[in-house]
């Protein structure tokens, strides 16, 4: 089992800065790529952000291309979401998920159905 914890959400306005954090316990070394994801109220969740176990490969949708940048320290069991330029359309509750399927080692998947593990979710909120 993998259990994974957001943190970083607020409430900020517009053109500012957040990092978001998730931290992975239990088995995370078998944790290869880890993606964000976000979900606005009424929509479908979408895919922002992933990264490999290496951190060779990273992903972005073409909405937070050139904002955010995704990272993770593999020592801290930790991936973050740097995002910057925040706008209202960012608004949105933001997950992080874990791929534990060793046959995508190398991989950042984009599609939700790849992850295995979840976090709870951490809001975040872009007033204009």
């Amino acid at each position: 089992q993998v259990q994974l914890v957001e943190s970083g959400g607020g409430l900020v306005q517009a053109g500012v800065s957040l990092r978001l954090s998730c931290a992975a316990s239990g088995r995370s070394f078998s944790i290869y790529g880890m993606g964000w994801f976000r979900q606005a109220p009424g929509k479908e969740r979408e895919f922002v952000a992933a990264i490999s176990r290496s951190g060779g490969s990273t992903y972005y949708a073409e909405s937070v291309r050139g904002r955010f940048t995704i990272s993770r320290d593999n020592a801290k069991n930790t991936v973050y979401l740097q995002m910057n330029s925040l706008k209202p359309e960012d608004t949105a509750v933001y997950y992080c998920a874990a791929d534990t399927n060793i046959g995508r080692i190398n991989a950042a998947p984009r599609t939700p159905a790849a992850y295995d593990y979840w976090g709870q979710g951490t809001q975040v909120t872009v007033s204009s």
